[in-house]
């Protein structure tokens, strides 16, 4: 729990490096800090709330005495009005860590503290400017590894989900009242709604809060996004590969046999979909690799058994004869994935066969004893010329969504694990409720529906217990 949560609190709530830094500070003294440390014709105040004023920052020392320091802007924004409903001010200072930690360093003098993790979102949560599932958009946004992660992110800032999960929780109320009235006034004959009916509109909550708790999937591929691992014997071209999927050089390629020794990984954007991309080490007989090989190939190994997709690449431009191998080898390593498996050819421009043929020299030369009739679908591309590439991102994330209905992929309110996992207790209570309705057990039904509210409550913050809030403002940095 934060403690002094009245106190007048400043942090640093830019990245360092950036062209221009700002000191945020929020609570009932920010005004008089900031007059202490920023001096210019105008001072922020009252008489010009909101505007950005030029001055300088107070600087000197006890032998010089006080004097005009760096230029910078400061603005004052007065309470409710603000992003965490209390007084802010602002000081927009040169970027870098110097001038920055300066200005800083002179805020806490004149009287704030630093700023706890999250702090300024809390306050804004406490202060009513924001529900949790606002708040937890945040933290959503800064985290975006895409442009499809943020939008998601906007939405739920927005307050798509909180509006969402209100409305399920304001009709369990509603529906409680009916329960708590008929022990309440049990021997007079009100206009109650008959119990089928009742259980009835139970049930299709119950519905609309598993609905909504099956978002969550949407919102993990989206906000953690997949990742995917290209494997395959050596020279097959993973590096190439991972270079034209980046649009610029990140690994080094040579004609040589062995050349990237350990797994390399990077981030690349698929249809909106974060890939996390890793280039691993061509696997081979351990006993054909030196030293620094058979550890890159360990490594390789290992991350085969924690994809999610392992794009497995195979070299079409090699001799017929070589193909039995090939297929040998990848067959080995498809029993260490647990995830989904794409075959794909590469180097599709010097192929020694047609892409049908290739496709046949497997399904004749198979030796996998699981091996369908039907035969794996090949890719075919050549990661040099970028040939097929627009179709194997396709493929991939056509396999990130693995079936989700297009509706479910781009729904308005996107929950997240955290919402999911309240949404599913409240959903089992929802469904006890309905059977106490049948059985006529209204305070039984009462207790379900109550317990059903409060889990509900707990995702937009109507209900949270102060643990619950430190454990999510503890995942925020010091500046938000």
């Amino acid at each position: 729990m934060f403690e002094h949560e009245n106190d007048t609190i400043a942090a640093i709530c830019t990245g360092t490096g950036g062209a221009v830094s700002i000191i945020r500070i929020s609570g009932p003294r920010a005004l008089g800090v900031v007059r202490k440390v920023w001096h210019g014709k105008r001072m922020p105040g009252p008489d010009f709330p909101r505007v950005m004023l030029y001055g300088h920052i107070v600087s000197g020392s006890p032998e010089t005495g006080p004097g005009a320091g760096e230029p910078s802007l400061a603005v004052f924004m007065p309470g409710p009005h603000s992003f965490t409903g209390e007084d802010v001010a602002e000081i927009h200072c040169h970027g870098g860590s110097f001038a920055a930690r300066r200005a800083l360093r002179l805020v806490l003098q004149a009287g704030a503290r630093l700023a706890q993790n999250g702090e300024f979102t809390r306050r804004a949560f406490l202060n009513g400017k924001l529900d949790l599932t606002q708040a937890e958009g945040v933290l959503d946004l800064i985290n975006a590894g895409s442009e499809r992660a943020g939008l998601l992110a906007e939405r739920q800032l927005n307050g798509s989900v909180g509006s969402a999960v209100r409305e399920i929780r304001s009709e369990v109320v509603r529906l409680l009242s009916e329960c708590e009235s008929r022990l309440d006034f049990s021997e007079e004959d009100l206009d109650w709604m008959p119990p089928e009916t009742l259980c009835a509109q139970i049930i299709s909550l119950r519905e609309q809060a598993v609905k909504l708790a099956l978002t969550a999937r949407t919102g993990t591929l989206i906000r953690d996004g997949v990742s995917l691992v290209i494997a395959g014997p050596p020279n097959a071209g993973k590096s190439s590969l991972l270079n034209r999927m980046l649009g610029y050089d990140r690994a080094i390629v040579t004609p040589i046999p062995g050349t990237t020794r350990d797994t390399l990984e990077e981030s690349v954007s698929i249809g909106g979909i974060p890939f996390r991309v890793t280039d691993t080490a061509g696997l081979r007989e351990a006993g054909d690799a030196d030293p620094v090989e058979a550890m890159g190939m360990e490594r390789s190994q290992q991350s085969l058994g924690t994809a999610d997709i392992v794009l497995w690449l195979l070299d079409a431009s090699a001799p017929p004869e070589s193909f039995p191998a090939q297929f040998e080898a990848m067959n080995k390593a498809k029993s260490a994935v647990r995830g989904k498996f794409i075959p794909c050819w590469n180097k599709m421009d010097g192929a020694s066969l047609p892409p049908d043929e290739l496709d046949r020299a497997h399904a004749t030369g198979n030796a996998d004893p699981d091996h369908e009739a039907a035969g794996p679908v090949f890719e075919h591309i050549s990661a040099r010329t970028g040939d097929g590439i627009d179709r194997l991102f396709r493929r991939l994330e056509e396999t990130a969504w693995n079936g989700m209905p297009p509706a479910a992929q781009s729904g308005d309110a996107v929950v997240s694990e955290r919402h999911a996992a309240l949404l599913e207790q409240a959903a089992n209570h929802l469904g006890a409720a309905c059977e106490c309705v049948r059985a006529g057990s209204w305070e039984l039904a009462g207790s379900s529906l109550r317990t059903a509210a409060e889990l509900i409550g707990c995702i937009t913050g109507e209900t949270a217990t102060p643990d619950v809030l430190d454990e999510i403002f503890s995942r925020f940095c010091i500046g938000k």
